[in-house]
């Protein structure tokens, strides 16, 4: 009648709860296991540690002061106990304060209503079979026209192929200098690398970062991603990297002027985008 599972009701009547904020787990110990199965009190343990850090290794984190226990003393102890005593006794060593040379920029909702003003990347990976080997596939989209903008195909993809390909896209569109344009991408090393962030700035185009674990803020290059793989990786067995880099530049060169799209009124992206510029197409305004 009220929604309570029968599991949930016998369990309160034989485990009531002892305090209001009771988070369950087990107490604290008071004392340490020693290899030869004898009980060291916690007490005596604390001791161990000062002397650790004031009479053999005064910068010794809680990590490196786990394993002298273990080896001085034989004691069964994890870090996380260490941690605890550590900090009962303050001699936690403080934390590193990190400098951020580029704040993160979350990205933001937002209409597009044109092309050059959102564009979104994002890393994608092939196998090569006959080499055993993976190769990455870095596409750039215009999330307004859907034109994959420019790409790059490599066994390696670092900060400066990320830097490279956005800059050949703003050299393909003509968009240097423009104060609206935007680049949207996850969190990969490629992108919150100084390098990438630095030529961002360079190239006066602003970065924005989704959160992590929300794709859903970068729909546009994920589906692309999704048709990629459905429509090409997943029909080939490439058994030379020269294979699969000609078939993947064959398949975007496609996607961007044969495949047509129902959110571009049936026209294939290069279509949409000469369209538009000619004004000659008008489009919903896209919701990111």
């Amino acid at each position: 009648m009220v929604g309570l599972s029968r599991s949930t009701y016998y369990y309160r009547l034989n485990h009531p709860v002892s305090a209001p904020n009771h988070r369950g787990g087990r107490s604290k110990t008071i004392t340490t296991r020693t290899i030869d199965d004898k009980m060291v009190d916690d007490e005596q343990v604390k001791e161990w540690l000062c002397e650790l850090i004031f009479d053999e290794g005064e910068y010794y984190g809680y990590h490196k002061l786990t394993w002298a226990l273990r080896r001085n003393h034989q004691l069964i102890i994890n870090k996380k106990k260490v941690y605890r005593l550590c900090k009962e006794l303050d001699i936690l060593r403080p934390q590193r304060q990190v400098n951020v040379k580029h704040p993160k920029r979350l990205a933001r909702n937002q209409e597009i209503t044109a092309s050059n003003r959102l564009w979104e990347i994002d890393v994608k990976y092939g196998y090569v079979a006959g080499e055993k080997c993976f190769f990455y596939i870095l596409p750039l989209i215009d999330v307004f026209d859907r034109v994959v903008v420019e790409h790059h195909i490599g066994l390696t993809c670092t900060a400066q192929d990320a830097a490279r390909t956005v800059q050949a896209a703003m050299f393909k569109r003509q968009a240097y200098d423009k104060d609206d344009l935007a680049i949207r991408s996850d969190n990969g090393p490629q992108f919150i690398s100084h390098h990438f962030e630095d030529s961002c700035i360079r190239f006066g185009i602003e970065h924005e970062r989704i959160p992590c674990r929300t794709p859903n803020k970068n729909a546009h290059i994920e589906s692309f991603n999704a048709i990629l793989e459905n429509e090409c990786l997943s029909r080939h067995e490439f058994q030379s990297y020269a294979e699969a880099y000609e078939t993947v530049s064959k398949f975007i060169k496609k996607y961007n002027t044969v495949r047509i799209h129902s959110s571009l009124k049936y026209h294939t992206p290069d279509e949409a985008y000469r369209l538009l510029q000619q004004n000659a197409l008008t489009l919903k305004p896209v919701r990111v």
